[in-house]
């Protein structure tokens, strides 16, 4: 009974030889279509989220959520020695990472600040995982990290919703600069981590391209071409990640210059 329990466990904590997740399937739609879901609730009930007595216990559990969810992927990595954990090569340098420690610390504080940076990273980083989650091929749904993966990269965003809908929250230009520099700071950590540790490390995938099928796969194995191509792409997302805001700031305007003058 108990070699039973062992082995279904270390099944369920550990991972595949072969590839068992594949993209563009209902293992990939599935928790995006709920995530969607959520925001569309989220959405829908904004006003009564805003004057409910629980709004602060709902920021909190969501909050809750997105750090046991960060920190139980490093918790397996220590629980099932099978997993040859090296704390080098899983150092937290990933914008996925940050981007939901930002988004979690800004459920309870409110923070400006916070809001800023997880919003840009969210939807001008995080969204390329969700696209090609590659870091999961070998783990399907019938495995613990299938489940760490989505949550991982789909609780900022509930987050961050729920802040602009309930709290009114929105980025600025200001907002954007902030991010890119901070962005900006872990890049040259990430290339440096890389250049140290030497063949094999690929923190921000600003090394090489993944081992299985990604949406970087796009990027030119040469670093100073690879890091060009995405210092532009981050660029174009920033700027598709503030363009409704500025649409939406641009419509107010019209609309208040069109306004008849008061008498």
């Amino acid at each position: 009974m108990k070699e039973a329990l062992k082995q279904s466990l270390d099944y369920f904590f550990g991972v595949g030889e072969t590839i068992e997740f594949h993209n563009f399937t209902l293992a990939h739609f599935a928790p995006i279509i709920i995530a969607a879901v959520l925001v569309v609730l989220i959405y829908r009930y904004r006003d009564r989220l805003r004057n409910c007595k629980y709004d602060r216990a709902i920021r909190f559990t969501l909050a809750f959520a997105a750090i046991v969810t960060e920190m139980s992927y490093f918790w397996r990595l220590v629980g099932v020695p099978a997993l040859n954990p090296n704390p080098i090569d899983h150092l937290p340098i990933t914008v996925c990472g940050w981007a939901l420690i930002f988004a979690s610390y800004l459920a309870v504080t409110g923070s400006q600040t916070l809001f800023d940076f997880s919003y840009f990273w969210l939807f001008s980083g995080t969204i390329f995982a969700l696209v090609t989650p590659t870091v999961i091929s070998y783990t399907g749904p019938t495995r613990f990290r299938y489940y760490q993966f989505w949550c991982e990269h789909t609780l900022g965003y509930l987050i961050i919703f729920y802040m602009i809908f309930v709290h009114k929250m929105r980025p600025t230009i200001r907002s954007a600069v902030k991010a890119l520099s901070l962005l900006s700071v872990l890049a040259v950590i990430a290339y440096i981590t890389n250049r140290l540790q030497g063949p094999g490390a690929n923190y921000l995938f600003l090394a090489e391209p993944e081992e299985t099928p990604s949406i970087l796969d796009i990027l030119p194995p040469n670093f100073a071409l690879r890091a060009c191509v995405m210092a532009a792409v981050i660029l174009t997302m920033f700027a598709l990640s503030y363009l409704p805001w500025y649409l939406k700031d641009r419509k107010a305007k019209k609309t208040a210059l069109a306004a008849p003058p008061e008498e």
